[in-house]
């Protein structure tokens, strides 16, 4: 095992570097759109801790699925957050998964910035919705007698500017039609859903944002409303979104995105830790004629390589 490892170790160390020279490329032609979305990501989280100013606590409004879903109370609120946590964390890592794997069919910076657009489009409407109403706020922390149900005016613009991270974003109101977690979880995955390639995980992924939709309602973090309309607002943005933007590069062309070499033998050795051959054996021409494997104009006999016996 030992021996294994300390052979694959540098083979993966290589495979990191050449995935990184090419992601540091990317990255050098697409920052500003990467930089857009991460800007408006706070833009988002201020305009969230703006409307806060704005809640007024009042009794929570008549609702469906609070008739329908027994109550879990403020103790086990944290299993919806739990949930979201984990589709959250385990797209950010597959999103990062061509710098380990060698079966890739995605470059890490493209499918950012691909996400990104769609968190934009989706936060936009998000603002507009939530600014145009401010409903009394379902949860714990919002209903009337809580001290965190509203916020005094601010001291300073410094104040509302630091968002009084991380407590703002954690006991915020007001922000509810419709859900961001709903936005979160329905962008990654429907983008896992086009580009992931394991069908289970595809599977289970819709499953759990299910579950997190009666979660959030069951936690009473949320409206139904805000879940409903957080379904199908998402998905129709998403789609139309992903129609006007460039479809990503087939990932067997990594190599037209390698940086030029005076070395050839180095080209061609990214190409393979790119593409999952790491054996240089492995990337020659090969060719069949009457049972024989042709390999660069020399003959071996399949029945010999059988055995384990080579004969030229």
């Amino acid at each position: 095992m030992s021996f294994y490892i300390g052979r694959e170790a540098p083979k993966l160390w290589r495979r990191i570097c050449a995935e990184a020279t090419i992601e540091i490329n990317l990255l050098a032609e697409n920052w500003k759109y990467i930089l857009g979305g991460l800007i408006f990501q706070y833009i988002h989280g201020l305009g969230a801790r703006g409307v806060h100013y704005l809640h007024r606590p009042g009794p929570t409004l008549q609702d469906a699925g609070y008739f329908l879903l027994p109550e879990l109370g403020s103790d086990n609120a944290y299993i919806s957050e739990t949930v979201f946590t984990t589709i959250f964390l385990s797209f950010v890592l597959w999103t990062f998964h061509p710098f380990i794997f060698k079966t890739k069919k995605i470059y890490t910076v493209l499918m950012w910035c691909r996400v990104l657009a769609f968190l934009v489009a989706c936060q936009f409407l998000r603002m507009i919705t939530f600014y145009s109403t401010q409903l009394p706020g379902p949860n714990y922390h919002c209903r009337e007698g809580s001290k965190l149900a509203t916020l005094p005016r601010p001291d300073s613009v410094l104040e509302v500017l630091l968002l009084n991270f991380p407590r703002g974003l954690l006991y915020g109101c007001g922000d509810l039609i419709f859900s961001s977690h709903m936005i979160f979880s329905l962008v990654f995955v429907r983008t896992y859903q086009k580009y992931g390639t394991r069908r289970f995980i595809k599977q289970c992924a819709w499953i759990a944002v299910i579950a997190q939709s009666f979660l959030i309602v069951a936690s009473r973090k949320h409206y139904t409303v805000d879940v409903v309309v957080a379904w199908y607002t998402v998905n129709l943005v998403v789609f139309f979104v992903d129609k006007k933007l460039p479809e990503l590069p087939d990932r067997s062309s990594a190599a037209s995105l390698l940086p030029v070499s005076k070395d050839s033998k180095t080209k061609e050795e990214n190409h393979k830790l790119l593409n999952g051959n790491t054996d240089p054996e492995d990337w020659r021409p090969r060719t069949q004629i009457n049972g024989m494997i042709m390999e660069d104009g020399n003959a071996v006999h399949v029945e010999a390589a059988v055995n384990g016996v080579y004969r030229q």
